[in-house]
């Protein structure tokens, strides 16, 4: 029960400081400031559970596959990836502005599955889904797929509750190299681990 624990908030951890500064965490914001929060937060959790439901099918498949070692090796190789990724910084700003989601107003579950299926949209192929990969592949596919949701709903319901207040006095360089050194360090101690006896 302990490792369970121990692998939810390991999933957990890693993938709450990987959405912060993403390009979704802007979407939910642009959502959360035109709409009720309520039904912003209940498409983010479910699109988060799919989005993350895949990238642990994936992740555990590999990691069923191949040896021990070499799994700890790929996840201390593919966290590394993550945080040079967003050490150079992919401008999630810049990159695509909010989805407009049209003029007339949106409502119960129609809100909730528009502001879901741009999530997913937003996500796909993202660091996000690399490090659950990462993290399935080396642990069990349930506890990531718990933890990994759970930190990702949490870093969008932190982006609508503080963003719209102390957003705009953060700096994205310093959010994106502390989320860097983080990636880093544990892909060093994955590294180590798998060449280490």
């Amino acid at each position: 029960m302990a490792e369970f624990l121990a692998s939810v908030a390991l999933a957990f951890g890693a993938i709450f400081v990987t959405e912060f500064g993403d390009k979704s965490q802007l979407l939910v914001l642009a959502f959360a400031t035109r709409y009720p929060w309520r039904p912003v937060v209940a498409g983010v959790a479910m699109a988060a559970a799919v989005i993350q439901g895949l990238s642990v099918i994936v992740g555990a498949a590999v990691g069923a596959v191949l040896p021990e070692s070499l799994v700890a090796l790929v996840a201390g190789v593919a966290f590394l990836a993550v945080a040079g990724w967003t050490l150079l910084g992919e401008d999630d700003e810049a990159d695509d502005a909010p989805t407009r989601v049209g003029r007339r107003p949106l409502a119960g579950i129609t809100l909730v599955l528009t502001v879901g299926g741009a999530f997913i949209v937003s996500e796909i192929g993202d660091k996000t889904m690399l490090a659950t990969f990462a993290l399935a592949a080396s642990q069990g596919p349930i506890p990531t797929w718990i933890g990994s949701t759970a930190g990702e709903v949490a870093a969008n319901v932190v982006a609508v509750v503080v963003g719209r207040q102390v957003g705009t006095r953060l700096s994205p360089r310093l959010v994106r190299i502390g989320s860097a050194v983080l990636f880093a360090l544990a892909g060093a101690v994955m590294l180590l681990d798998a060449i280490t006896p």
